[in-house]
């Protein structure tokens, strides 16, 4: 009897070890749920980037390359339009999960942004009515040019301090359609804006407009991401990277621009 009791003590004494292992260990190190869906933060009046159609639905050529590397990471996609001057906010806030919608690397939005290679070059196009006189970037001295709020191509008008200082006024609105409204209308004199989306709107409205051949410069379009997020870069720049050499990054880009303008 008493060996007996002796091995029920025994045992009793290993299975509150046991538990009380399994315990600590439960409480001492949580684990999360792993993410299954990437939301892309994105204006959807930049077309051809991300805009919607005459059915609503959110189409364009960066919306079909986040598609197409959402699904190769076994991931759904989910598109949120945002505020674009706010977008920062939105990204660090984690409201959004990357940033995907023409949006330019530049030096300052470094410091708060994680970038993916640059997957396009881009200029910063002046546009003006086709029937205007002005030809070159000198003759915009004393005009009022129009610009996206938050875009690139309000710091590269700033960064050509010799134009800028020239300029009677910058107007900035919500989106480029609206400020080619106000440049037909007469409210302005000219308005730069990325190429892609520039070019692709005068498009749709033949012999209403010209580009200049004179820019703001050249930069590069990449995928935006919260600094601390370095396995979704990661995972993004060897997405990105594929489907560029499998020619399924060109082919997106011939049904938007008629040509593989991918970098």
């Amino acid at each position: 009897m008493k060996k007996i009791a002796a091995l029920l003590m025994i045992a009793g004494l290993v299975t509150l070890a046991a538990c009380g292992k399994k315990e600590a260990d439960t409480t001492a190190q949580p684990v999360a749920a792993a993410a299954t869906t990437v939301v892309v933060g994105l204006d959807d009046n930049f077309p051809p980037m991300g805009f919607r159609n005459e059915k609503n639905e959110l189409v364009g050529f960066d919306i079909d390359m986040a598609k197409e590397a959402s699904n190769r990471l076994g991931l759904k996609v989910e598109f949120k339009p945002i505020d674009w001057s706010a977008k920062e906010a939105e990204l660090n806030g984690k409201r959004v999960d990357v940033l995907w919608n023409g949006l330019t690397i530049t030096d300052e939005r470094k410091k708060n942004i994680g970038f993916t290679a640059p997957y396009m070059t881009n200029h910063q196009i002046i546009m003006v009515t086709a029937n205007s006189p002005i030809k070159t970037k000198a003759e915009l001295a004393g005009k009022i040019v129009g610009a996206q709020d938050g875009s690139s191509a309000v710091d590269a008008i700033k960064k050509d301090e010799k134009t800028a200082a020239s300029l009677k006024d910058v107007k900035t609105f919500g989106d480029n359609v609206t400020a080619l409204m106000d440049l037909s209308t007469g409210r302005l004199d000219a308005v730069v804006v990325d190429e892609v989306v520039g070019r692709y709107l005068a498009s749709k409205r033949p012999n209403e407009y010209r580009v200049l051949d004179e820019n703001f410069g050249t930069e590069d379009y990449g995928v935006g991401v919260r600094k601390d997020d370095a396995e979704l870069l990661e995972k993004l720049n060897k997405t990105l990277a594929a489907m560029k050499q499998d020619g399924t990054a060109a082919k997106i880009s011939a049904q938007w621009f008629g040509a593989d303008i991918t970098k």
